[in-house]
């Protein structure tokens, strides 16, 4: 998705989203890791939250950019593996899954590297909270 805004000098300003951005629900993103070229798209969603699923630490840049709009990081370092047989800790998921449904943190973006597997883990189970059939999920 790419949105053209018309700048005063007639030049074009591009927004851009994180890849794999999408609304889960209502105030609740997910996302790959957003780039500094899609801060400007970011800037939208008016943002209150960040839940942030991987282990290394977030790039200055990132974290500048949080600072500078007063958005709260949310970090909960799960490995990402593509083992099926390894598990995510179920006490990291829960704390994730609180940071989730407090609307306090809303608007927020949930996001890992590429936006799939672990944010996908998490959005699976707030679908399990709002009573999706697994078959949904």
């Amino acid at each position: 998705m790419v949105v053209m805004l018309e700048e005063s000098q007639g030049g074009g300003a591009t927004l851009s989203p994180p890849l794999n951005f999408s609304m889960v629900a209502e105030c609740i993103y997910r996302s790959g890791f957003p780039q500094p070229s899609n801060f400007t798209f970011l800037e939208t969603l008016d943002l209150r939250s960040i839940i942030y699923l991987c282990p290394e630490p977030y790039p200055e840049e990132n974290l500048k950019f949080i600072k500078d709009q007063n958005i709260q990081l949310f970090q909960f370092g799960i490995e990402g593996k593509m083992d099926h047989s390894v598990s995510i800790p179920k006490g990291t998921i829960t704390a994730a899954l609180k940071v989730l449904i407090d609307v306090r943190n809303h608007p927020v973006l949930i996001h890992c590297k590429r936006g799939k597997h672990r944010t996908g883990c998490l959005v699976g189970c707030f679908r399990k909270l709002q009573n999706w059939s697994v078959f949904c999920v």
